[in-house]
């Protein structure tokens, strides 16, 4: 099979197992503050060579933050969500 290595316009929309709505590759490139959701090579597997595409995209750096990063526990990373959002709220008043 002959896949293409270039990533599809933003028509194309695939359901994002982590919000629960459709979404296109532009947003899943930048949805963790300017890098790439942990899960894109997951969901975008099968529509094209995302690794590929991210390899020659993300320098070492970027690459280790993103892919080779022990995982937080869900609740952890809600208990941090929720913290920010404090912050922003106290800061904003």
């Amino acid at each position: 099979m002959n896949r293409e290595v270039v990533p599809p316009g933003d028509d194309n929309q695939i359901r994002c197992p982590r919000l629960g709505h459709h979404l296109a590759f532009s947003y899943c490139r930048v949805e963790s503050k300017g890098l790439p959701c942990f899960k894109i090579m997951n969901c975008w597997c099968e529509h094209f060579m995302v690794e590929d595409f991210l390899r020659k995209e993300l320098d070492t750096e970027e690459w280790e933050k993103v892919f080779n990063r022990p995982v937080k526990p869900k609740i952890l990373s809600l208990v941090e969500l929720i913290e920010e959002a404090k912050k922003r709220t106290q800061e904003a008043q």
